[in-house]
């Protein structure tokens, strides 16, 4: 079983970190959506029920602006996880580069000569 080099570490937790931010923003954006859409079906309720349309009409519009209000919530709860994984992918990302990011600095401090090691050897660590 191949082990995970270090670049393809890094590579695969940048594209996680991206991806997440940019799907939090989205699910944000749409939840935003959502509660102006809630806002203005409880306005529509109030409407309705100062025209004396029949009561089970603005119950249920009122109950719709409820529901839509409740998974507006939600979703932003969704975006804020969203936001946390992307926070920690990068976290974990520059954990890899402090941890193992250094061996190229290495390599020129090194007091002996290391111009004959295989490459392939520092791309593997």
């Amino acid at each position: 079983m191949p082990q995970l080099t270090l670049n393809q570490l890094k590579k695969a937790v940048a594209e996680t970190a991206k991806r997440s931010a940019r799907r939090a923003e989205a699910i944000r954006v749409l939840a935003k959506n959502i509660q102006d859409v809630a806002s203005d079906t409880t306005r529509v309720a109030e409407n309705i029920g100062a025209r004396h349309v029949d009561t089970a009409t603005v119950a249920e519009t009122v109950e719709l602006a409820k529901i839509m209000a409740g998974l507006s919530e939600a979703s932003i709860k969704r975006a804020t996880a969203g936001q946390e994984v992307a926070r920690a992918a990068q976290a974990v990302y520059d954990q890899a580069q402090a941890d193992h990011g250094g061996f190229q600095e290495a390599v020129r401090r090194a007091p002996v000569d290391v111009s004959d090691t295989d490459r392939e050897w520092f791309r593997q660590q």
